[in-house]
């Protein structure tokens, strides 16, 4: 790959401490790695913190805001892309994403999950627990960020 790769970081606008910590360590990470992190770029829950974890290496953070204008957008972001799409840019999140990497969240990162399988998009589940929450059980799951890493990097080379 000749550019960068992008990274889809995806999860709940609310996030429990412990998943808000795997969301900036896995920020921190990929921009260890020298990845982009895309999110969903407003200032809350695994946006936030996984923005901010990029952000604290010096990496680059790309957030996709569904409203049209900026003043949602975290703090962390280096670009911040306007789009008034709503909930429809969690397809723009997707597509504009070489792997997905989801952590717990809502019906918004259910659909994130769907739309990377309609796509044929690697999915990585980070800090799920492994049962029917969400309804498939072919994707790689990992409880740790070192685990989420390691399957990223097989798909990027894959």
């Amino acid at each position: 790959m000749s550019r960068r790769p992008v990274i889809g970081v995806m999860g709940g606008g609310t996030a429990s401490p412990e998943v808000a910590r795997l969301a900036t360590e896995l920020g921190r990470e990929i921009a260890r790695a020298g990845w982009v992190l895309l999110n969903g770029g407003r200032d809350a829950g695994v946006m936030a913190a996984s923005a901010r974890g990029a952000r604290e290496e010096g990496g680059l953070v790309v957030g996709i805001l569904p409203d049209r204008d900026d003043r949602r957008a975290a703090p962390d972001l280096t670009v911040a892309v306007v789009t008034g799409l709503g909930d429809a840019r969690n397809a723009v999140n997707v597509l504009s994403s070489d792997v997905v990497v989801a952590l717990p969240g809502g019906a918004g990162t259910l659909s994130e999950i769907a739309l990377a399988r309609k796509a044929e998009k690697p999915i990585v589940l980070l800090g799920w627990e492994p049962d029917a929450s969400v309804g498939v059980s072919d994707l790689a799951w990992a409880d740790t960020v070192e685990k989420t890493m390691s399957e990223v990097r097989r798909h990027l080379e894959g």
